[in-house]
């Protein structure tokens, strides 16, 4: 990550991304290592609460966001970059890809890279589908517009299960080195999410885990 003016900006590869069969779903790195990653934000609230939590143990996450947010939470996505988060796509609305037309798959991603290097100086190159739902076409558009693909292998299910302690469980009981963590900073009440991190992050960190960022 750079900075120009006091603003940071997302880095990224320069070389052509090459079209994958499917997206990443664990890290290429290997040790102990995991990533945490939050989708359907920035959220004007709980988005910071997260990056709190995030800075008091000095761990790095990625927020896959959605565009249509971003207009009213523009200090909250420089801030996510600011302090040393990856910022992904999450479609400008979060629809299933592979329900809509290639053209309007192409207008969903292409308008949250535009939002985002607007507000930090270069576009996202990582993006997670709304529901995980790649397909042929929306996978050849990432590449096209130089994002790597991903997805998770350790869902925590905060969309369905608003329990804190469901969540804790979920992470604790599944993580393994190489995982992908998804969890939410947006899309409706993640509070149950927030305090889940809060016990859950200092303990991976007690057990060995390295956090790190898929890119």
């Amino acid at each position: 990550m750079t900075t120009s003016g006091g603003m940071a900006r997302i880095t990224g590869p320069t070389r052509p991304v090459g079209v994958r069969a499917a997206p990443h779903t664990t890290l290429r790195e290997t040790g102990k290592k995991i990533a945490l990653t939050f989708d359907d934000g920035p959220h004007a609230t709980q988005t910071p609460e997260i990056l709190r939590i995030l800075r008091r143990h000095g761990a790095r996450a990625t927020f896959f966001v959605i565009g249509e947010n971003i207009p009213w939470n523009r200090d909250v996505l420089r801030r996510i970059a600011a302090e040393g988060h990856v910022v992904g796509n999450h479609s400008y609305t979060h629809p299933q890809l592979d329900l809509i037309s290639t053209p309007r798959v192409r207008d969903e991603l292409e308008q949250t890279c535009e939002l985002v290097a607007k507000e930090l100086g270069a576009p996202p190159r990582v993006a997670r589908a709304p529901y995980g739902m790649w397909h042929g076409p929306s996978l050849e558009i990432c590449a096209q517009l130089q994002m790597e693909p991903f997805q998770w292998d350790i869902d925590t299910l905060d969309w369905d299960h608003r329990d804190q302690a469901f969540i804790e469980s979920r992470v604790l009981r599944k993580a393994h080195a190489g995982a992908i963590v998804l969890a939410h900073d947006g899309g409706g009440n993640r509070w149950a999410t927030v305090r889940a991190l809060e016990y859950y992050l200092p303990r991976l960190l007690d057990e060995g885990y390295t956090l790190v960022q898929p890119a």
